[in-house]
């Protein structure tokens, strides 16, 4: 047997029952400590109001209600944004149990007694996040009229995407002055600088090859990348009046198939299938009341994914799904967020493509027809590579998205999070059938 070759699959199962029991204590432990940091963040709130100079509310005020934002990092900390009452000094707050040592940052500690230490929890007034020093710059609707308004009038602004720490987008409208009314969008991906450096050079890398992706705007501004908007509109959206049925999947590996070779020189990325265990603790922390489920999917996960051929290395985009592919008249019309452009497999952007159509569902009766684009889509993709892998990727594509559930807010979160569960499992079915 060689390097490449898939084991028997009863050697993938033992090696994921014994990687099982042996986590298993390990990983309660990292939820338990990952549930005190989420029930510290709110608990923290007022001491943090205070030391950023801001007013203590005194009255009634639910911030579970109203957190806007969060970013989970199983065993390694959680953040979030919450919208703050009026009278506060300030709109919205950040907070991290992220170790931060930046000037400005508010910190305090929580749940401390004799016996345990407690837990930190840092936080600034938003838009200053501390890790994206030129989000303040992004939302500043003076310097983006001055810096990318070409005389045009700045109509709006808003964000459409916030992982605190780590990256936004925001979506900027311009419309033209007089009689005649033209809109025009860009967008502003904001991050650390160096990340944004490195997705720059991404974009620049694919210019001029058959891959459609935005052309980069000036100036350049350290840590915002500004972005023409792609022309189209979402898979998700293209789907939906005829349950894809209009649309060719071949096309999508076609557009994998025209990356060029270059990118394979760029710095490689995991795939969400290489960090299961970490999202199955993201899953748990949401769904305590399904630990022994979440968990014994992960094991069949993990046995299936020993025991299923990869495929070789070749340039991949690395977040292939809906929401990052433009359609126009059926026809893709651009490829969006290229982060994670670079070495991969092919099995991993297919897998993320389905994971994604899989659980869309779950969203609203909207996306009913997801399913049916799910089936011509997995009939296609499962000629060009290993099906037991495709499916097994799906399903671990699909339990890193039961703890983004929390983001809907209200009650709706947990119903989603728990149809989820149920598309893991689905899809976990699917691996098994292949086996």
């Amino acid at each position: 047997m060689t390097a490449g070759e898939p084991g028997p699959a009863h050697t993938g199962a033992d090696a994921a029952r014994n990687s099982v029991a042996a986590g298993s204590a390990d990983a309660a432990r990292i939820i338990d400590a990952d549930a005190r940091e989420f029930a510290a963040l709110p608990a923290a709130i007022p001491e943090l109001v205070r030391r950023l100079g801001g007013r203590v509310h005194t009255g009634t005020w639910d911030y579970e209600a109203n957190r806007l934002r969060i970013q989970h990092r199983p065993g390694a900390g959680i953040s979030a944004m919450y919208r703050m009452p009026a009278g506060t000094g300030f709109n919205e707050l950040g907070v991290s149990t992220e170790a931060i040592r930046v000037p400005g940052v508010a910190a305090t500690r929580v749940f401390a007694t004799n016996d345990a230490p407690g837990v930190v929890v840092s936080g600034w007034i938003h838009p200053h996040d501390p890790k994206l020093p030129a989000l303040a710059l992004a939302a500043d609707r003076a310097f983006v009229q001055e810096t990318w308004g070409d005389a045009e009038l700045l109509t709006r602004l808003k964000t459409i995407a916030y992982r605190p720490l780590r990256r936004a987008v925001l979506r900027a409208t311009f419309t033209t002055r007089g009689p005649l009314r033209i809109a025009r969008t860009i967008y502003l991906k904001v991050g650390r600088p160096q990340s944004i450096e490195a997705l720059n050079r991404r974009h620049q890398l694919l210019a001029g090859t058959p891959v459609p992706v935005p052309p980069v705007l000036e100036p350049a501004i350290a840590g915002i990348l500004a972005l023409e908007a792609g022309n189209g509109e979402s898979l998700s959206a293209a789907i939906r009046p005829r349950s894809g049925a209009d649309l060719d999947p071949r096309d999508f590996t076609t557009l994998l198939d025209a990356l060029p070779g270059s990118v394979m020189a760029l710095k490689p990325r995991d795939a969400w299938s290489d960090s299961t265990r970490r999202y199955q603790q993201a899953a748990t922390l949401a769904l305590p009341h399904r630990a022994g489920r979440i968990e014994e999917l992960t094991g069949r996960i993990e046995a299936h994914l020993a025991a299923s051929d990869r495929g070789d290395k070749v340039p991949a985009h690395g977040d292939f799904y809906d929401a990052n592919i433009l359609l126009d008249g059926g026809k893709i019309t651009a490829l969006l967020d290229l982060d994670s452009l670079g070495p991969g497999y092919r099995v991993d952007d297919l897998a993320c493509l389905l994971g994604h159509l899989a659980i869309l569902p779950t969203l609203g009766e909207k996306n009913d027809g997801a399913a049916g684009a799910l089936e011509r889509f997995a009939a296609v993709f499962e000629r060009g590579v290993d099906p037991r892998a495709l499916w097994a990727r799906s399903a671990a594509v699909a339990l890193t998205l039961i703890a983004g559930s929390r983001g809907l807010g209200g009650e709706r979160w947990l119903q989603v999070a728990e149809a989820r569960l149920r598309v893991v499992e689905a899809l976990v079915r699917r691996a098994d059938s292949c086996a």
